[in-house]
């Protein structure tokens, strides 16, 4: 068992409970929390989603009673839990990489696929920019809904045309960011 939890396995755990959380049906939310909680067993740790403040936490596993109690009061160290916010901003670094990596999307959207995509594009990296700090191609169901349902007819001021096609604009996002 090691004593740290190393990053790529961290960002792997993320991204499956993102994934879970996103799941249409049960049995696949299922099977990604599955595939993480082994992931995270080999390593020697847990997960738990904190639901107050959307975090996950993965605690190394003696810290946790059979029957899925935490010990946090006998813990000396508690700096080898790792956590992990499944909302909002991240870290400055996290904004950074992201907003480079989205305007990077939106360039290539424009040149590809011309303006009106490319707005259309440019509304969903201020939404996750400023929302997840995270990349476009990074989104899940939850967060494509919440951008199509929320920000984007009030917070974008889209044209007759940017409405008429906005799916169509993030589906070409995903696109492009596979191409590559």
């Amino acid at each position: 068992m090691t004593t740290d939890l190393p990053e790529d396995a961290v960002d792997t755990a993320e991204r499956l409970t993102r994934l879970a959380r996103d799941a249409v049906d049960d049995a696949e939310a299922a099977a990604y929390r599955d595939r993480r909680d082994r992931l995270l067993a080999d390593h020697g740790f847990v997960a738990r989603v904190r639901e107050g403040d959307d975090t996950l936490v993965c605690y190394p596993a003696e810290w946790v009673d059979d029957d899925g109690t935490v010990r946090l009061a006998e813990v000396e160290d508690t700096d080898r839990a790792v956590e992990v916010s499944l909302s909002g901003p991240g870290e400055q670094g996290d904004y950074e990489d992201a907003a480079a990596r989205n305007a990077d999307l939106v360039e290539r959207v424009r040149d590809e696929h011309g303006d009106v995509h490319g707005d259309n594009a440019a509304a969903f990296a201020d939404f996750m920019n400023n929302h997840y700090a995270r990349p476009m191609d990074a989104a899940g169901d939850r967060e494509r809904e919440e951008f199509l349902a929320e920000f984007f007819p009030r917070n974008a001021w889209p044209s007759d045309d940017q409405r008429a096609v906005v799916e169509e604009s993030l589906d070409l996002v995903f696109a492009v960011a596979d191409d590559e």
